[in-house]
């Protein structure tokens, strides 16, 4: 089935360019609503992926429509592409009113289109990621409705026990008999519990799995740059056409244009040369952490485990389908993987991530509220292995030391014998500063990531040589030296005294990545966000990190 057309909803005052606009986006293959006016209403129930906004910005004309558009929260997610007759302080006008694009009239048709592509491009993976966690919301509900249903089974149970004891005649005999019942008591714990564990994935779900990281990950921070870099150089071009023919009166502006633009494009290859160069050096002392973590319950000490299954046999399960939980017995444990990153800063193995890396239920609500409502079920970190690029095997590591003043911890491994290079920090007063470039490395997204850039001919003798589990795979992985961390590239917006925030994305999996700035020195540790992504990060300044390297 071909897949549903992005939407296309145009609002222009003059009805020839409105119909004209129409016509340009209806041949290239959207669905297109044309209207004069509209309201936020009417936007809504309409819900288009991108509107194309005809403007008179020196009467401040549909500002209203922009506005009520950006401040809903139902639609602020639609890209608004805004036409504006004038030239660069109309567009910077446009832009600071709180258009995604300004495109000057008149506009060829062709550039018109690839700004709409451009502006789709950037939306989907945001799409994307929102999708992600109104699902990841729904399963935890469900979850919370079950473990409730488990708490209250518990109260009826000890409710029970009072009353036994009240009557029985062998009160010791009762006592017993109840505490063996409550500890094979049943707990039903359906498919969101089983969200909270990666499980074991078949071959075609790993493949599957792949199609899917691969087609979100077609669009890169890097292709972004490189679709700049080249606006950039059709810009001076045309710039260079436009000066051979220009009224002296043009002159000056075109000039002034072209030497805005020749700073930008300069900059540009800067910093690609500044970022190949930390990449190079460095990205081979930043591993993706692996945690795994168990449940048990807090009175007895018993492990949280699938019922009705041997230790070997296979947990998955049919999607949608209920999980039969129990602790204690002899079934697989219930298990959750989680991913994260981290950068090695001396030889004696220690490596600097986030609190909520090496414990996942920390200041985490969602599952915070899960274990509270379970009544006693607490969890563990089972195991934590950290994989670095260029070693065909895990590390195992242990927890050494976490911060009380932020988001930041230390782990430590044996990593003699590997010849990694050891990150240097730098918090100094000049080492991060507003406006200059900075290189994020890190794992986003987890194994997802390393298997999009893995061809689908290893993928498939992956699926068939592993498990299906994520420490197999990942085993395999780092066999097949297929580990390497994702780098993006952007610019500090502003130094705070216990964060910077800074525009290069990152996602899950991605919290603990080293910030580089231009001189190849660790300034901060990321700490990712994956709600509401809107183009700005934040990481925690090394100077919160050092304090737990001293011994």
């Amino acid at each position: 089935m071909n897949p549903k057309p992005d939407k296309v909803l145009v609002v222009d005052a003059v009805t020839t360019e409105r119909e004209h606009l129409a016509q340009i986006l209806t041949d290239a293959g959207y669905e297109v609503s044309a209207e004069f006016m509209v309201s936020l209403k009417m936007v809504l129930a309409y819900m288009p992926d991108v509107i194309l906004l005809g403007a008179n910005l020196l009467k401040l004309d549909c500002c209203d429509l922009l506005a009520d558009v950006k401040r809903s929260e139902q639609a602020r997610n639609i890209r608004v592409i805004m036409l504006a007759a004038g030239a660069a302080d109309e567009r910077i006008r446009g832009l600071d009113l709180g258009a995604d694009d300004v495109l000057s009239v008149p506009f060829e048709d062709r550039e018109l289109l690839a700004r709409v592509r451009a502006q789709l491009r950037e939306k989907r993976p945001e799409d994307e990621l929102r999708k992600s966690v109104r699902s990841d919301k729904r399963s935890r509900r469900d979850a919370r409705r079950l473990l409730r249903a488990m708490s209250q089974e518990r109260r009826a149970l000890k409710l029970g026990v009072a009353v036994i004891v009240a009557v029985a005649i062998v009160a010791s005999a009762a006592l017993g008999f109840l505490y063996w019942r409550s500890q094979r008591q049943t707990v039903r714990v359906y498919a969101a519990l089983a969200k909270l564990q990666t499980g074991i994935a078949s071959e075609t779900e790993i493949l599957e799995m792949t199609r899917r990281a691969r087609a979100q990950a077609e669009q890169s921070v890097a292709d972004a740059t490189d679709a700049q870099r080249q606006t950039l150089k059709r810009q001076n071009k045309e710039l260079h056409e436009k000066l051979a023919t220009a009224d002296p009166s043009q002159v000056a502006d075109l000039e002034r244009q072209l030497r805005t633009s020749n700073e930008r494009l300069q900059r540009l290859e800067s910093e690609s040369t500044i970022a190949q160069d930390v990449i190079h050096s460095y990205a081979g002392s930043v591993c993706l952490l692996h945690v795994i973590v168990g449940f048990r319950d807090k009175g007895s000490g018993l492990i949280l485990r699938y019922a009705g299954l041997n230790p070997s046999a296979r947990s998955e399960t049919t999607p949608g389908a209920a999980v039969q939980v129990q602790l204690g017995g002899i079934g697989p444990e219930v298990r959750m993987d989680v991913f994260g990153t981290g950068f090695l800063v001396s030889a004696d193995g220690h490596i600097v991530t986030n609190h909520h890396v090496v414990e996942p239920w920390w200041n985490n609500e969602e599952i915070g509220e899960l274990l509270k409502e379970a009544d006693g079920l607490e969890p563990r970190v089972v195991e934590m292995t950290a994989y670095f690029p260029g070693i065909a095997h895990g590390i195992s590591v242990a927890q050494q030391k976490i911060s009380s003043d932020a988001d930041l911890a230390v782990v430590a491994g044996n990593v003699s014998g590997l010849k990694l290079k050891l990150l240097s920090m730098d918090d100094g007063p000049k080492a991060a500063v507003s406006g200059q470039p900075v290189v994020l490395i890190g794992y986003p997204t987890g194994v997802d990531a390393i298997l999009a850039r893995t061809s689908e001919d290893s993928v498939r003798s992956i699926a068939e040589s592993t498990t299906g589990d994520a420490k197999s795979l990942l085993t395999e992985l780092a066999r097949r030296n297929l580990v390497r961390p994702i780098n993006t590239q952007g610019h500090i917006g502003d130094v705070l005294a216990d964060k910077i925030i800074y525009d290069a994305q990152t996602t899950s999996g991605g919290s603990g990545g080293p910030l580089f700035n231009a001189e190849g020195k660790v300034i901060a540790v990321n700490v990712a966000m994956l709600r509401d992504f809107g183009g700005s990060n934040f990481a925690i300044p090394v100077k919160y990190a050092k304090p737990l390297l001293l011994r």
